[in-house]
């Protein structure tokens, strides 16, 4: 049974509570809370295909509007997008949403969006031609991308947990065929489970076949580039016809770098900048942004990356088990995908860093014999005549001693050195 919020319009299943965790209204049986109307939003209150009954607008994208909708036929919540017109009449946006629809219902996996239905209906408010909608699960929560930018970097147990759940999720599609080919933190929604959240992998709809279930039907022209730059592997960015499943692995590697370091492993100010680094560069180790990470993840996230696929790992499993492993974790990415965040933390070794050095030396007692006090020790009473006297014997001539330079310390020498090669070069190019 659904309950719904008379003012926001959000519908919650009814055990999750009595109130809407927005504005506190009291939640009502949806039967109780018609949808509303809106001159401004014709599709508000519209039944799509006899089934949706849209409630509320939730977000605006290039490809679609979606909304939230009541799922009539099984009393259940949606998310509904309705394709912008311009898109719906691409013939290949149309077959890329397709795909999506049929290949997450033959993937049917729990860390993998379920899409109940893509269809076209003859007309609806606002749209005199025919018009194409996608529905699937509604999921309460926020893409991975929207963590991001909040928390710029995430802890070590909270990326351990997100990564094994995307290995649990792709491996057994790249098992079956698929290539998701658009991994990006965009797509990597998390979903509020309790006091935890649960992957959920979006947009299957760059989705590379590798076992011909396209029958030949391929959307993309050879050397057309599909996915995000940032997370975009090197064979990816040339556009090769041979593209497998480690393109994916090469893009949860530089996702899970992202987590831990707060940056991507290669920046750039466009597109076409960004890729050329990716073919060309090779990343920062972490550790050289973040020395208090592990050495070992050093080389764990570089192997990820690898120019050449065959030295990548060779599933999204191996890298989450070899990532757990370099901050000492025992076990593997399949116990510590449903572990909960916290206990995942405590089985974490914590460090053991060296205590601080104290500003001065303990004051230890000396253990010498106190020292003994001779007559000749004792200070000598001088007329002022005698004085003087014994000191122009005793006292050299401090004007006659030379006094040695302070010594020069090394790093001021080898700057000194680095500077002068650095001009000799500069006004030799000039020549």
């Amino acid at each position: 049974m659904l309950v719904a919020c008379p003012k926001c319009q959000r519908t919650f299943p009814a055990e999750e509570g009595s109130f809407c965790p927005e504005d506190a209204t009291a939640l009502k049986p949806i039967a109780e809370v018609p949808a509303p109307r809106d001159e401004s939003v014709p599709l508000l209150g519209h039944l799509v295909a006899d089934r949706y009954e849209v409630r509320r607008v939730v977000a605006e994208g290039s490809m679609g509007r979606v909304y939230e909708a009541h799922d009539k036929t099984e009393d259940r919540r949606a998310a509904v997008k309705i394709l912008h017109p311009q898109v719906a009449d691409d013939n290949v946006n149309i077959e890329r949403f397709r795909r999506e629809a049929s290949t997450s219902k033959e993937l049917d996996h729990a860390y993998i969006v379920d899409v109940y239905d893509f269809a076209s209906v003859p007309g609806v408010p606002g749209r005199a031609k025919k018009t194409w909608y996608l529905a699937m699960e509604y999921l309460d929560g926020e893409e991975l991308r929207g963590l991001l930018k909040r928390e710029k970097r995430l802890s070590v147990a909270r990326t351990l947990r997100i990564v094994s759940q995307v290995a649990l999720a792709l491996d057994p599609a790249h098992a079956a065929g698929f290539v998701h080919r658009d991994m990006k933190p965009d797509n990597v929604f998390l979903v509020k489970d309790g006091h935890e959240v649960r992957v959920k992998l979006l947009d299957f709809g760059s989705v590379k076949f590798t076992k011909g279930q396209d029958r030949g039907n391929k959307l993309t022209v050879l050397g057309t580039t599909i996915g995000s730059p940032y997370y975009m592997a090197p064979e990816q960015a040339q556009g090769l016809p041979d593209l497998d499943h480690r393109a994916d692995v090469w893009a949860v590697v530089a996702i899970a770098y992202e987590m831990l370091v707060g940056r991507v492993p290669f920046n750039g100010s466009n597109g076409p900048q960004i890729l050329f680094r990716i073919l060309s560069d090779e990343p920062e180790p972490p550790t050289f942004v973040d020395d208090t990470l592990p050495p070992a993840l050093d080389a764990v996230l570089l192997q990820g990356l690898k120019k050449k696929p065959d030295e990548r790992y060779a599933t999204v499993g191996a890298f989450a088990d070899a990532l757990g492993r370099a901050f000492g974790l025992e076990g593997d990415h399949k116990a510590w995908a449903v572990t909960p965040q916290a206990a995942l933390a405590e089985k974490l070794p914590s460090s053991q860093a060296p205590p601080p050095m104290p500003s001065e030396p303990p004051k230890t007692p000396s253990m010498a014999p106190p020292p003994v006090v001779r007559a000749s020790d004792k200070p000598v009473q001088r007329t002022p005549e005698e004085a003087a006297a014994k000191a122009a014997v005793d006292e050299p001539d401090v004007s006659s001693v030379v006094k040695p330079a302070p010594a020069v310390p090394l790093p001021a020498l080898v700057a000194a050195a680095v500077l002068v090669v650095a001009l000799v070069v500069y006004f030799g190019f000039l020549r």
